[in-house]
């Protein structure tokens, strides 16, 4: 009878079956391999893997584990071992990347690749088959992280850190930066997001595939807000029901810009957030690229929109200044230029390298370093403060009388030189420091006065360029458009007065005139940045770097310092190249001899 009944629903459980194949392949039956790498830094190029863990999975159940440490052929940098605990000494015995690749070719053969941010893990250990000769075998790859970003809100979670998504979906195994711990958890993640998936009609892995890849139903239904866009260069801003600046982006062509946002080429969590929560687009067409670039700065300044994540706070940009007005002047760092008659270096983007530029810059001119209020009459009277520095021999002790204002004034004048013109006194003086260092095998801390040297040139560069194009009253430039005419701008102190177009072969010059004619006024600003934010003076010094560029006028002087810190911009590409310690020292030293 059993036979029978067997043999008698063989033909319906086959039709049934056939069906099932034409909607694709159950997730239940997908062989899942979870991977996971550690390495010794975060380009594929020129880092290398340290270990391998992997978790092979298929209907829930775990098939089979792999987990090894790899020796990566060289050095592992100290902050490496520090997050992931993996020692030089761990990896001494370990094998190579060579034998390790075949034996994990072999266990993932066939299989579903998985990793938590894919395109890392999966750019490894492309670049390791094509190292050893191998062919990528092409595996399907699943982004546990873009899932997430599609399937989850941010009121569930704030972020999609893996260690973030374990705890929400309470995987039991601990993330903390080593393989197999992190591959157990991404298993337990991808588990949860199948379940999630199910119930949004994701059933098989085609589906799987294709929910990454298309628009989410929000993006879907706000389309209709990309109606209408102009084809023309400019900026758009996203704005919610009441009005409020969502988000602002420049292009230039708006039309394809904006259309982008509403397909399924927009991955990011957040501005996706945004679109559900928007209303309208408006765009505001531009006369020029230049134009457009320059008002979106402008805009997310005064917008501040929630969902820009730079050029918000130009306000919070810091300076290092040296005092004036005083008998003992000092570097001090400071949110704002003023006018009084003091020198700013900067803008800096943390006060951590502000530090290590005023450093830089006391280790050659070892001014004051106190903050107390000094004055003649205090010191004369012997009621100033003294400090450690003075006792060393690292400052003079103007406080104490041993060092007489005229003295100090030439410290100063040394220090105002450096920072507006000459950068050579400090740059001998910490190659002299980063030279004994390394002879002395102090790589680390030759590596931090490198790191100082660097803040301060960089600065220092930033610095003398703003101030030398800030000066100018006026600058009228054009390049060639795409349509072959000409775009015109005239920038005013720093800040972008006046855009225009000239048609192709048309007379340029009345279309400059009635450009400088209609331009804004400009009022001149103290320090650096003059009469525009330091970005906006940057972007349009970009533009005017491009091929093809050309002065019409320049009212003023526009001239860099020949000893200026812009001339040493070769040294910090070299300083930083990817070499071994002891050679990143003295490769930093040589071409600013």
């Amino acid at each position: 009878m059993t036979c029978e009944g067997a043999d008698h629903a063989a033909p319906a459980a086959r039709a049934v079956q056939g069906t099932l194949e034409d909607l694709g392949t159950p997730l239940a039956d997908v062989a899942f391999v979870v991977v996971d790498l550690e390495t010794t830094g975060s380009s594929a190029a020129e880092a290398a893997i340290t270990e391998i863990g992997a978790v092979k999975v298929r209907g829930g159940e775990v098939l089979g584990e792999f987990a090894t440490l790899v020796d990566p052929g060289g050095p592992i940098p100290p902050f490496i071992t520090a997050l992931t605990g993996i020692t030089q000494q761990m990896v001494a015995a370990a094998p190579r990347i060579e034998s390790v690749l075949p034996a994990f070719l072999e266990f993932a053969r066939g299989c579903v690749l998985v990793a938590h941010n894919a395109p890392f893990d999966v750019g490894f250990l492309k670049a390791a088959c094509a190292a050893q000769g191998y062919p990528w075998p092409a595996f399907p790859v699943v982004d546990t992280v873009d899932l997430a970003r599609r399937v989850l809100t941010r009121d569930e979670v704030p972020d999609c850190r893996l260690a973030t998504l374990a705890r929400h979906f309470r995987s039991t195994a601990d993330p903390r930066h080593r393989a197999l711990a992190d591959a157990r958890a991404t298993v337990d993640v991808l588990h949860g997001l199948i379940e999630r998936l199910g119930s949004l009609g994701v059933h098989s892995l085609e589906e799987l595939r294709t929910f990454a890849k298309t628009p989410t139903p929000e993006q879907r239904r706000k389309r209709r807000l990309a109606d209408g866009m102009p084809d023309a260069p400019g900026v758009y801003l996203f704005e919610d029901a009441r009005g409020e600046v969502l988000y602002v982006g420049k292009s230039t062509n708006l039309r394809s810009r904006v259309r982008s946002y509403f397909t399924a080429s927009e991955t990011r969590r957040g501005i996706r957030e945004m679109i559900g929560l928007a209303e309208r687009v408006r765009p505001i067409v531009c006369a020029t690229a230049l134009e457009a670039e320059v008002r979106e700065l402008r805009l997310i300044a005064e917008h501040k929109p929630r969902y820009n994540r730079r050029s918000k706070f130009p306000e919070r940009a810091l300076w290092l200044k040296l005092t004036a007005h005083e008998p003992f002047p000092r570097l001090s760092i400071v949110r704002e230029c003023r006018d009084d008659g003091a020198v700013y270096l900067g803008p800096f983007g943390s006060t951590r390298l502000a530090e290590e530029a005023r450093a830089a810059l006391h280790e050659a001119v070892p001014l004051r370093q106190c903050t107390q209020r000094l004055t003649l009459r205090l010191v004369e009277q012997g009621r100033a403060r003294g400090c450690v520095l003075g006792e060393i021999g690292r400052c003079g002790a103007p406080c104490e009388g041993r060092e007489p204002p005229e003295a100090y004034a030439r410290r100063v004048e040394a220090a105002r030189a450096a920072m507006e013109g000459d950068v050579r006194p400090v740059i001998d003086a910490a190659l002299l420091r980063i030279d004994r260092l390394a002879a002395q095998m102090r790589y680390e801390e030759a590596a931090a006065q490198r790191d100082r040297l660097a803040a301060f040139v960089r600065a220092a560069a930033r610095s003398q360029r703003l101030a030398a194009f800030t000066r100018c009253a006026q600058i009228v430039a054009a390049r060639p458009a795409l349509d072959g005419g000409w775009e015109l701008a005239v920038v005013r102190y720093g800040r972008l007065a006046g855009t225009g177009t000239v048609p192709r072969g048309a007379h340029v010059r009345p279309y400059v005139d009635a450009v400088v004619a209609t331009s804004e006024t400009v009022v001149p600003g103290p320090g650096p940045a003059g009469g525009a934010l330091p970005e906006e003076s940057e972007c349009i010094l970009r533009w005017l770097d491009l091929p093809g560029t050309r002065l019409v006028e320049v009212d003023g002087e526009w001239t860099c310092p020949v000893h200026g810190a812009e001339s040493r911009r070769e040294w910090l590409d070299r300083a930083y190249a990817p070499v071994e310690p002891e050679d990143r020292v003295r490769r930093a030293g040589r071409p600013l001899r």
